[in-house]
């Protein structure tokens, strides 16, 4: 199985990438969203986020106001690490099954779209790394445009992630999403195409497929043993 990690910041059109890989039958594995599965009312990563932040951060309904945690912790450094710690376990579970379930489907390529793919130190489970990168000014703007933040809440924001140029440099594929959408999907065919070679024996072993073929090889090779004997 080929495990494609999927990652940009905040306002760089990541999730429009993700959606091309989807709109292409590339199963993708998204960690917001099981971030946000990790937040429903009752479940043990908001029990230990409420725990954490107080109950200021609900809604009327008990749900978390992911809005006013967000502008919480991006104006704190040691708020934001906590939530990332506090959250981590969670998500990572989360996505390894979810991943697991994609091999028990069959599946020969996936996507995994980790925000925090660097931070989180799960690059080394994916091969190649897409980095979805634009310009900081870019980014602002967009980011400001999208959800109506002022410069210093824009600029805010993108600070407190590592920046687009360093995920760049770790990259071993990157899409310039500084242009229109027809130059996204331009470059987004060739990366489809990239993902989508022959796997390697690795990616093979790592698959459904791959693991079938071997327990068939060990278990005709007892036969013969037997047989022999």
């Amino acid at each position: 199985m080929r495990i494609v990690g999927l990652t940009g910041g905040i306002a760089s059109g990541k999730s429009t990438v993700s959606n091309l890989f989807k709109a292409n039958d590339i199963p993708v594995v998204d960690a917001d969203v099981i971030a946000r599965n990790v937040l429903k009312k009752g479940s043990g990563g908001w029990k230990r986020v409420v725990a954490a932040f107080g109950e200021e951060i609900l809604l009327p309904n008990r749900e978390v106001d992911r809005p006013k945690l967000g502008q919480m912790v991006f104006s704190s450094d040691s708020k934001r690490q906590l939530l990332n710690k506090l959250m981590a376990p969670y998500i990572s579970t989360g996505i390894f099954w979810e991943i697991l379930k994609q091999w028990a489907k069959g599946a020969k390529v996936i996507v995994v779209d980790i925000p925090l793919l660097f931070e989180a130190k799960m690059d080394k489970w994916t091969k190649p790394i897409v980095v979805v990168w634009v310009s900081q000014e870019t980014q602002l703007n967009r980011l400001m445009e999208r959800d109506g933040l002022s410069e210093e809440d824009a600029r805010n924001r993108v600070m407190a992630q590592m920046s687009l140029d360093l995920k760049r440099s770790k990259a071993d594929i990157v899409i310039d999403n500084n242009g229109c959408l027809d130059e996204l999907h331009q470059q987004f065919d060739k990366v489809l195409s990239e993902i989508r070679r022959p796997l390697t024996w690795t990616e093979f072993w790592r698959s459904r497929q791959g693991a079938f073929s071997v327990i068939g090889l060990v278990t005709s090779g007892i036969f013969v043993c037997k047989t022999l004997n």
